[in-house]
């Protein structure tokens, strides 16, 4: 049974039809309706050495642990060009004030990279500073998306937490999610939340509950750091995805940068010189490609566990790969019960 027809077997039940209740008599609660997860979908990238994808295994490559034991896969694939849903979230705020053209511009060539026009790819477009705003619902139309992201200006808090709470509970789904297609979220910002009303334990929780995989394209430039980058590192390892940084590399191979100062502030490639864009485009077309590629090139495994014999709210899961020097991510577990 896959998570569409529980959904399905949901609604149809009749714990969901309240019934009339006594003149006078204080309305019934309802009982609270548990579904055991039967299949577990678990999207896995793996890369060698040098951070490039390893994109040739076979199902027998793989061994699946969960709760520490070996699993039987169920199915496998590792087609390119998988079916996806992704959420755009992109922080508003303040601190993305100083570099936002550069986020901005980001931002759009995301949208154009991982929502090419075609049927089995949609996305969805959230914008959150003091609050969580659904700019776009889910479509096939990426030219909707960029034209909010053109217009969009940053100001006020930054409520994440809250974004990716909507982005689990509040847009239109595509039929057959999370199987076909799987959910994906990129977060492009710098992690830092001091406006949400959800924490990141809830949305983590409800990330991992509704199968949805966190990239994240952080804002934090060169020689700065973000008391958000934990909760951003957190959210997308835990779900099986990855942080890119695009403009921390802007100076790396720039000798005597922080030892040259100047009155404008220290900076060895000057801002709006062909230099400094030139280092900041070539870091951001390095942040899409590697997402867009993660996304297009992730195997598939889906298995059905043992019965669940501890009752354990929260189950681990291990992915394993027989070959040395390998970098395997996948999520860290799943909730066998879904509320």
């Amino acid at each position: 049974m896959t998570r569409r027809d529980l959904l399905s077997s949901l609604l149809a039940s009749p714990l969901l039809a309240q019934q009339p209740s006594p003149a006078g008599a204080p309305a019934p609660q309802p009982a609270p309706i548990k579904v055991t997860v039967n299949e577990v979908i678990v999207p896995i990238t793996v890369t060698d050495d040098k951070g490039r994808f390893v994109s040739d295994l076979d199902e027998k490559d793989f061994q699946v642990f969960d709760e520490g034991k070996l699993q039987r896969i169920k199915y496998f694939s590792r087609d390119r060009g998988q079916p996806v849903v992704v959420g755009f979230l992109i922080d508003n705020s303040n601190a993305s004030r100083l570099h936002w053209k550069t986020y901005q511009d980001a931002a759009i060539e995301l949208v154009l990279t991982l929502l090419p026009g075609e049927p089995k790819y949609a996305g969805y477009l959230i914008a959150y500073s003091n609050e969580a705003e659904l700019q776009v619902n889910t479509t096939t139309a990426s030219d909707k998306l960029v034209e909010k992201l053109r217009k969009m200006k940053p100001g006020g808090g930054a409520a994440l937490f809250d974004a990716i709470y909507m982005a689990c509970t509040s847009r239109n789904l595509v039929k057959g999610e999370p199987i076909e297609p799987r959910r994906i979220i990129v977060v492009v910002g710098d992690g830092h939340d001091n406006a949400s009303k959800k924490t990141l334990d809830e949305v983590l929780e409800i990330a991992q509950r509704n199968l949805v995989t966190i990239y994240g394209v952080s804002t934090v430039a060169f020689g700065f750091t973000s008391e958000g980058d934990k909760n951003l590192s957190r959210l997308c390892e835990e779900t099986g995805g990855r942080v890119e940084y695009p403009l921390q590399g802007v100076y790396k191979d720039v000798s005597g940068y922080l030892s040259k100062p100047s009155d404008e502030g220290n900076y060895a490639l000057k801002v709006g010189t062909g230099g400094y864009a030139s280092a900041l485009a070539t870091g951001i077309f390095s942040a899409i490609a590697n997402v867009a590629g993660e996304v297009t090139t992730q195997y598939i495994v889906r298995y059905v566990p043992d019965a669940v014999e501890d009752n354990k709210l929260f189950r681990n899961i291990n992915v394993k790969v027989a070959l040395p020097n390998v970098k395997v991510r996948a999520r860290k577990g799943y909730y066998p019960e879904t509320p």
